[in-house]
């Protein structure tokens, strides 16, 4: 057996990830860390899909609900500390999992953060200057005449992403998504990759009922709960900011839900795109649990 191995589940939203990567914790002993960016934040619950205190009681996870909504926090911050928490948990286990679809937090621990440049104070302000005053489609569509590749991947709901991409395109005068690909960190531990996908129709009736089930466990209050945080970037998500439009009169709130839908279904699609492109994943569907054990046991 290869002595430290992480298994890292992946797909889009909805697809059944964690019941997935509790059953190959459960048969390999093991803890589980999550990579879903939108599950860190402790008052986060309803909206992103958080699991079961059951699911949660069955196997031990981390980085889910371990920080607050006004706790600063990166991408960056997230690799050294799953590093460091792979480093303890291989002390006594030689297999961890990592499961979550926040593709960038998978690739930080997988391969690393590129050491990128930081751009001049006046470029960032300029940046800075255009978003506040022009909007984020105008950042959109500056990050698309730059870097049309990362553009397809990227959350284009978070300015920061953007802002980012478009600071090292104008400071090197190449794309973002090449620069990103130049870099691969060596970790001391094997790392095996499964995807979870599925037919389209299947997952977007997925997703649409589980936003469904999000309105009926409370979804609602657990927003109306947070209105006056709605300023924070853990809050510009799916599920919130539409909710949000609707408080603040913009659309109705059955507009609200409907964009909720498909806004999930077009966030599925971008992660499918992200991962398609990794060619050391192996894909399942989510009911191929079998097959997903005998390909690891085959490779571990």
């Amino acid at each position: 057996m290869q002595s430290k191995t992480l298994i890292v589940v992946v797909g889009p939203t909805a697809v059944g990830k964690t019941a997935v990567a509790i059953q190959i914790a459960q048969q390999f002993g093991c803890e589980i860390l999550s990579a879903d960016s939108r599950q860190f934040y402790k008052e986060l619950n309803i909206g992103v899909a958080r699991p079961s205190l059951n699911e949660l009681n069955t196997v031990k996870h981390h980085f889910i609900a371990h920080l607050s909504i006004f706790d600063p926090y990166n991408v960056y911050k997230f690799e050294q500390d799953v590093l460091l928490l792979l480093d303890k948990l291989f002390e006594k286990d030689n297999i961890a999992v990592m499961v979550g679809g926040s593709g960038l937090y998978v690739d930080a621990v997988c391969k690393g953060i590129d050491d990128l440049p930081d751009p001049s104070p006046e470029l960032r302000k300029q940046i800075i200057e255009q978003y506040e005053t022009e909007g984020i489609e105008s950042l959109k569509k500056r990050l698309k005449e730059l870097d049309p590749e990362y553009y397809s991947i990227v959350n284009l709901t978070n300015p920061k992403r953007l802002q980012r991409a478009i600071e090292v395109c104008e400071t090197t005068g190449q794309t973002y998504s090449s620069l990103r690909k130049n870099m691969t960190h060596k970790r001391p531990f094997r790392i095996i990759k499964i995807g979870l996908n599925q037919d389209r129709e299947i997952l977007y009736n997925r997703i649409n009922l589980r936003v469904d089930m999000m309105l009926e466990t409370g979804l609602l209050k657990e927003v109306e709960s947070l209105y006056e945080y709605r300023y924070l970037n853990a809050l510009n998500t799916v599920g919130y900011r539409e909710i949000y439009n609707a408080m603040n009169g913009d659309i109705s709130i059955e507009q609200a839900i409907n964009d909720i839908k498909t806004n999930s279904r077009r966030y599925a699609k971008r992660q499918l795109t992200w991962f398609k492109r990794d060619q050391e994943i192996k894909w399942f569907a989510p009911t191929e649990f079998n097959l997903i054990y005998q390909y690891l046991q085959s490779e571990i």
